[in-house]
């Protein structure tokens, strides 16, 4: 269902109601409109900050020029010397940055290394470097904060100004969001600064217009080097649950997208539209219910004959029995507790056993309501939350196998389930977010194909919010 309101505030008409009346003006999302490229960020220009004593500057210039980005400096800020030097080692060029009615083209990328903060006062540097500049941030710009991650950092002092960031970036995205610009922090762990090149390609791209405030550790991966995002899915099998329509369509058709062979698995009452999305993009379909005993074993099967295994499996398939506890009969909690939870723990259970090929990714479907919960969805929510505690729990065993599991945690996104709620809820909730509009199924999709792939392979155990920056929850 197309934003009717979003649409008219983007006509004279519209700006002009809007403006007099006080009304919210959403922005316009440029979302990507093809696969990965090797050089998403050609032709912007990137400019680049540091903390004295920063760690992490040489591999983040390294790998946002190698994006396509142009290299652009302040001057005089007390981080430069770091970032000249590692310029000059990688024999990179940097440009500052033009005065606001020059005439040249604005940065529309954001990237300061936090990871020197060791007090304080210290962190005046970021005040620094981002104040003079955030007026300018353009339309769908991208600011990201690297910085060590807090459980690392050292001393209390350390961990204080790590932890720290997550406030001044949650805060910083609700700020810029109205210009549909986003804000994020990526937290290194021991290792990570090997597997920076995926994270910080999605984050700065279009891929990741419907994610702002978000933030996401980065670890070690597996051993072997860490390949290039773009086709980086080719080969690869995947199966995505609830693939008939809505998220888990959109899910498919990315996957494929990106290159990979998708099995296409709903309940055989959607047998028909299953078989439309499949036909769409040279897919498989398996009309399977996920609570089946046995599904799991069928699932291996199948995948077995036609691809000798499964080498991504993403867990879309859910429903909601909204009542409030005190009405709700005990078949609603049975219902939504085995489709959206018990089920995802079966299969995976079986395919551990049997299914997966050496280094599979699994992907979860969570949601915001499970972060920040919802009224007369105690149901939901537990199976929700229940998947954010799994995906972490799981992290270690995935990683023994060379693979990794993570989960996506929708806020407010525009389907066929969200078209049939009343006109006033519905409006809230597409306006509850700091990028003021719902999102769409392909947003979910292009986080969950960025997990499915070994270039995230530093990510492992974690939930990934792809809400605009909801005002609900953490």
């Amino acid at each position: 269902m197309s934003d009717r309101y979003l649409e008219l505030s983007h006509t004279p008409f519209g700006k002009a109601l809007a403006s007099l009346l006080g009304l919210p003006q959403p922005p316009r999302l440029r979302r990507a409109e093809g696969p990965w490229s090797e050089q998403p960020l050609a032709g912007r220009h990137a400019l680049v900050g540091a903390s004295t004593g920063a760690q992490f500057v040489q591999p983040l210039l390294a790998d946002v020029s190698a994006a396509g980005a142009s290299l652009r400096i302040l001057p005089e800020h007390r981080g430069l010397p770091l970032v000249k030097e590692a310029a000059h080692k990688l024999k990179l060029t940097l440009a500052g940055n033009p005065a606001k009615d020059s005439g040249d083209a604005p940065s529309a990328i954001f990237l300061f290394d936090a990871s020197g903060f060791a007090e304080p006062a210290q962190m005046r540097e970021l005040y620094d470097f981002m104040q003079p500049v955030v007026g300018q941030i353009p339309s769908s710009g991208r600011v990201l904060v690297i910085s060590r991650a807090p459980s690392e950092a050292g001393d209390p002092a350390h961990v204080a100004c790590a932890t720290a960031l997550r406030g001044f970036i949650r805060a910083l995205g609700k700020e810029i969001g109205k210009k549909g610009a986003t804000a994020n922090l990526l937290e290194v762990q021991t290792g990570g600064e090997d597997w920076l090149a995926g994270p910080l390609r999605f984050f700065l791209s279009e891929h990741a217009a419907f994610i702002s405030g978000q933030v996401l550790p980065v670890g070690a991966g597996p051993r072997e080097e860490p390949p290039a995002l773009p086709g980086s899915l080719r080969g690869k099998v995947a199966l995505v649950t609830g693939a008939a329509r809505g998220i888990g369509a959109a899910i498919a058709e990315t996957l494929a997208r990106e290159g990979a062979s998708v099995i296409g698995m709903d309940h055989p009452s959607a047998e028909g539209g299953l078989g439309e999305t499949m036909s769409r993009i040279g897919g498989i379909g398996l009309a399977l219910d996920v609570t089946a005993r046995d599904a799991a074993q069928r699932i291996a099967a199948e995948a077995d004959k036609k691809f000798g295994g499964l080498d991504i499996v993403v867990h879309n398939a859910g429903v909601t029995r909204d009542k409030m506890l005190r009405n709700m009969a005990p078949h609603l909690w049975d219902m939504v507790l085995d489709i959206n939870f018990g089920s995802i723990l079966r299969i995976n259970d079986g395919l551990l056993k049997d299914g997966f090929k050496d280094g599979a990714r699994i992907v979860c479907i969570s949601s915001i309501g499970g972060i920040g919960g919802n009224a007369g969805q105690t149901n939901y929510a537990a199976t929700k939350a229940g998947i954010i505690g799994y995906a972490e729990s799981m992290a270690a065993v995935m990683a023994k196998r060379g693979g990794a599991i993570n989960a996506v945690a929708p806020g407010f996104i525009e389907t066929a389930m969200t078209a049939a709620m009343p006109v006033g809820p519905r409006e809230v909730g597409r306006r509850l977010s700091a990028l003021g509009q719902g999102g769409l199924p392909v947003d979910i999709a292009e986080a969950v194909a960025f997990f499915s792939s070994h270039a995230a392979g530093g990510i492992n155990g974690r939930t990934l919010r792809v809400c605009g920056q909801n005002f609900m929850g953490a």
